[in-house]
């Protein structure tokens, strides 16, 4: 095999070219294994056509693979929950069915389960493939519903809607997306926060916690049913509504996507299905996460990878939806799952900790994933940097569109944590936010969703703490929200101007959300206060959130506009005792003041080209809870100067971030 075309892109990473080549052919290996030479990814993942609960001309068939069962049974509503009156037979490699005479056989909206009998012991389970599973309130038993997700007639509009190709991604949780103290539906997303996010700017939503996930604290990340939308948000066809209608009004749908791990829970989900410990996972030891106590799946087994394909496929075809953000790769990718390392040399990436049948089945799932729809969008959850986790599989890469920025988060807690504001390092922050793998996309983001969660704080409870609950009037005079909202302010422009390809917020982040995220448990009283998000805050007139949003929806404006993100920075000016940071971007000059205290006169601004200026966006503006001191009607005369620059003089107060355009 030829050397991968990723070493030229980055000739770091001549030494590993052993690695990468084999890397090549792990994946060439596993797929001839899977389609054979010149077969179909997209014809393979299929499972969900063949397994589960499916009509047929005259009757039902039920398929599950148990490779270690003894026998299997089918129970449920239709035959009064007798556990054995309805045998399934054995076909080959494992696979069990049963079909059932007449359509009246079954009914959508009826309960069953399958029962599995391994050693000599009966075991109730929940079809691996069921689509609709709910736990009955009176056996506490988890169980399939019999559902038409497959074959449902919904009248989809979307058939000319393309993905975002530049995706501003609002992040969301269907259940906690209300201001009532109750778990949010579908229905009340689609209502009510659709047109949230789309007068707000943003262009791609992106959900978690729709996969089914038994225990509604785990933020949906500890799934239970694959190929099930969570049934305590409503119905499947309400989740189509809402993606149908997200398409309406033009914005991408994306899946938080949970492959890295799996619940643990026995006859809820997968593990111990068919008796063994090792039929989706590892055997022993390795089949366990040491920090998330959950299952690993096995992703050298070909049946596994079938099952995980299939599920992809399954959510692009039944749902609409137009690309997957992966959780936990990092976890994947490393035997040690990432876990304190500090990833500081290329040779960590190559090493014997790495998980090369993990990264064959990210290769896989990001070639079917673009095979299905060509503009898929599929970003990756990595902190360690994997190398071509977002270059071209036939160039030696992974195949991911983006990658998360996931040093950013990480770095503006140390700032707000570790350092006072005179303290903060311009080079160090610039440092982070340019900074890429070469010809690798990354999606920018300035706080994670773990940073809302109880324990933790957001940006701006971090910066206000208490004060939020007394300050967040207008004219109130808190020098603590006075600060606290001109940071947030400067914090996002930055980091979404720079840190990527893509950027992404997590919902109610852009009007400074109040307080944590502490979902229902037995400690809180099971109560739901924390687990919703107040938008009366931003739309309550008297208070400073709605400013906070206002300058959130100016600069996505502005950056749509300009198509910033499609740009890469020029130049750059900064000066880190100043706390200053200029550079230009695509036809904007940005430039940043964040000194505590220091306000400049006459700042020289360098610009590309003489001509005259005028500010298209102002942090400090009235509007945006500032102090107005930038004065956005003055147009300002760039000339050469004596030492061959080219820019004009400006007054650059405190904590303030002002965009200048030639005016043309």
């Amino acid at each position: 095999m030829k050397t991968p075309a990723i070493i030229k892109i980055d000739p770091y990473l001549a030494p590993h070219a052993d690695d990468l080549v084999l890397r090549m052919e792990n994946y060439a290996q596993k797929r001839a294994e899977l389609v054979g030479e010149g077969g179909d990814l997209v014809d393979f993942a299929n499972g969900h056509a063949y397994f589960g609960i499916h009509p047929t001309k005259n009757g039902w068939v039920y398929r599950e693979w148990a490779p270690a069962a003894e026998a299997m049974f089918f129970t449920g509503d239709f035959n009064n929950w007798d556990t054995a009156a309805c045998p399934m037979t054995r076909l080959d490699n494992g696979v069990f069915e049963v079909a059932l005479a007449g359509r009246d056989a079954l009914q959508v909206g009826q309960k069953v389960q399958a029962i599995v009998w391994h050693n000599g012991e009966m075991l109730r389970r929940v079809p691996t493939y069921a689509t609709r599973v709910v736990q009955d309130p009176e056996t506490y038993w988890w169980c399939a519903e019999v559902d038409d997700t497959l074959w449902d007639k919904f009248p989809w509009t979307d058939a000319s809607f393309k993905p975002a190709a530049t995706p501003y991604i609002y992040e969301c949780h269907i259940g906690m997306a209300q201001d009532a103290y109750e778990v949010g539906s579908y229905r009340d997303f689609t209502k009510n926060i659709l047109p949230r996010v789309k007068k707000l700017g943003y262009n791609t939503i992106q959900i978690m916690a729709v996969m089914e996930h038994p225990y509604y604290g785990s933020f949906g990340y500890q799934v239970s049913n694959f190929f099930a939308a969570s049934s305590r948000f409503g119905a499947a066809r309400d989740l189509k509504e809402l993606v149908n209608t997200a398409h309406k009004m033009g914005l991408t749908v994306l899946l938080d996507v949970v492959h890295s791990h799996a619940v643990k829970n026995v006859g809820e989900g997968l593990n111990l299905f068919d008796g063994t410990e090792y039929q989706f996972f590892h055997a022993g030891g390795r089949g366990n996460h040491p920090a998330w106590d959950t299952k690993l799946f096995n992703y050298g087994k070909n049946e596994v990878l079938h099952f995980l394909l299939s599920n992809l496929k399954f959510w692009m075809d039944a749902f609409h939806f137009d690309g997957f953000r992966f959780d936990g790769v990092t976890s994947m990718l490393y035997h040690d799952h990432g876990l304190g390392s500090a990833f500081t040399d290329y040779s960590m990436y190559f090493s014997l900790n790495t998980d090369t049948e993990a990264v064959t089945y990210l290769q896989l799932a990001n070639e079917l994933v673009h095979a299905v729809n060509p503009r898929a969008i599929t970003v990756a959850e990595d902190m360690s940097g994997m190398p071509g986790m977002c270059i071209p599989i036939k160039d030696g890469g992974i195949g991911f569109d983006f990658r998360l920025s996931m040093g950013m988060p990480d770095l503006w807690i140390k700032f707000l944590k570790e350092y006072g504001d005179e303290q903060w390092d311009m080079n160090k922050l610039w440092w982070e936010l340019d900074t890429r793998r070469p010809k690798e996309k990354n999606i920018g983001y300035c706080e994670s969703h773990d940073q809302a969660l109880v324990g933790d704080k957001t940006i701006m409870f971090r910066l206000c703490d208490a004060n939020m609950y007394t300050g967040m009037n207008k004219g109130s005079g808190d020098s603590v929200v006075d600060r606290g909202v001109a940071l947030h302010k400067l914090i996002r422009l930055v980091t979404a101007t720079l840190a990527g390809e893509g950027y992404l917020n997590f919902m109610g982040n852009e009007f400074g959300h109040p307080e944590w995220i502490d979902f229902p448990r037995e400690g809180n009283g099971w109560s739901y206060h924390y687990c919703r998000r107040q938008w009366h805050l931003a739309d309550d007139p008297q208070l400073r959130y709605g400013q906070l949003e206002a300058f959130d929806r100016a600069m996505i404006s502005l950056m749509r506009r300009e198509r910033l993100l499609t740009k890469t920075a020029e130049y750059r000016h900064i000066h880190n005792d100043d706390k200053v940071m200029i550079y230009g971007k695509g036809k904007l000059t940005f430039a940043f003041n964040f000194h505590p205290e220091k306000s400049y006169e006459g700042y020289f601004i360098p610009v590309k080209q003489p001509g005259e200026y005028e500010v298209v966006l102002s942090s400090d503006d009235f509007a945006f809870g500032g102090f107005d001191r930038v004065d956005t009607a003055y147009r300002y005369t760039a000339a050469p100067t004596e030492d061959g620059r080219c820019g004009f003089m400006c007054y650059l107060p405190s904590r303030t971030a002002a965009a200048f355009k030639r005016v043309e």
